[in-house]
């Protein structure tokens, strides 16, 4: 799967069912070549424009499920919400 395959997928807590938004960058561990974590503007930012300095970082073993519309993801939001 192509990083612009993952950024047409809208993120979903399925905790709470809240819609988190789309990724716009993932995080590699370039030695061990594996998606580390993908990366989501924080709260009422826009396609990562205008809004919060912060961004939700989630590990991949959070991701539960990759669909052919949304990614399914299990956090606790407060602990991967982190300041730019």
């Amino acid at each position: 799967m192509r990083l612009c395959e993952l950024r047409e997928k809208e993120v979903i807590n399925v905790c709470d069912c809240k819609r988190l938004g789309c990724v716009v960058d993932i995080d590699i561990d370039v030695k061990e070549g594996r998606v580390e974590a993908i990366i989501i503007p924080g709260p009422g930012k826009i396609c990562g424009f205008l809004g919060t300095d912060c961004e939700y970082v989630i590990p991949w073993r959070c991701i539960k499920k990759i669909g052919p519309d949304i990614i399914l993801v299990e956090i606790q939001e407060e602990k991967f919400l982190q300041k730019l």
